[in-house]
């Protein structure tokens, strides 16, 4: 079996404005990983890609000396034991730790997929149907963080945590989608909560270095979905 130490190299394949790569900073920064960052391309992908995650051959991946690591979520936690070091992301105990991963694939399971269906539908009427949906995944979600949160502004609590770079990586997809749509998916009359909690995630020294701004956000979706 392929070993790495924790004195290994780290790189980290992603791509500009990729939600899914955001995670895996984030979680490098908490732990005061030192790596380097390798931009891919696409529409050309690398042979380091390709051979880095031979299955997916998507970003992100994490190559820690001689093992590479793919998905977010698995990179995530994979940083997180493998740099046991304070902060620590997942909750210490097992219905905590149980509680966030489930809530983390509610989020790419049902959220994002939602997300895409608002960004790119091509008729109004599809677009504020899915919008719809996309209200009831975070009024779901809102719940959740006013269970987890314990009256802190993050799911963690004081904390930033692994379900809170879950759902971080919404922010920006979800502030395209509102300009789309012309709903505000996050406010403070249904999902307050969550509401203060976006604005704490953005503002976060973990994450600012990382997110792009609402307006850069905007102008990759329109091209991406075409939207003028």
């Amino acid at each position: 079996m392929a070993q790495s130490g924790l004195n290994s190299t780290v790189k980290l394949l992603g791509t500009w404005g990729s939600p899914f790569a955001l995670r895996a900073q984030v979680a490098l920064h908490l732990k005061s990983v030192e790596y380097e960052y390798m931009e891919e391309v696409l529409n050309s992908k690398s042979d380091l890609l390709l051979e880095s995650n031979p299955i997916y051959k998507k970003v992100p991946v994490l190559i820690h000396g001689d093992v590479s690591v793919c998905e977010s979520l698995n990179i995530v936690q994979y940083i997180d034991e493998s740099w046991p070091s304070d902060p620590s992301i997942l909750p210490s105990h097992p219905s905590d730790r149980a509680f966030a991963r489930f809530w983390a694939h509610f989020v790419d399971g049902k959220c994002f997929e939602t997300i895409n269906e608002v960004a790119g539908a091509k008729d109004n009427d599809v677009r504020m149907a899915m919008a719809e949906n996309l209200t009831g995944c975070l009024t779901s979600l809102e719940e959740a963080f006013q269970k987890s949160s314990k009256g802190g502004y993050l799911f963690g609590g004081e904390n930033i945590g692994f379900l809170d770079i879950a759902c971080g990586a919404m922010v920006g997809p979800l502030s395209v989608v509102e300009v789309f749509s012309g709903v505000k998916f996050l406010n403070e009359d249904t999902t307050p909560g969550m509401f203060q909690w976006a604005e704490k995630f953005r503002a976060h020294e973990a994450v600012e270095p990382y997110l792009p701004t609402v307006a850069e956000f905007l102008e990759f979706a329109k091209k991406k979905f075409n939207v003028q």
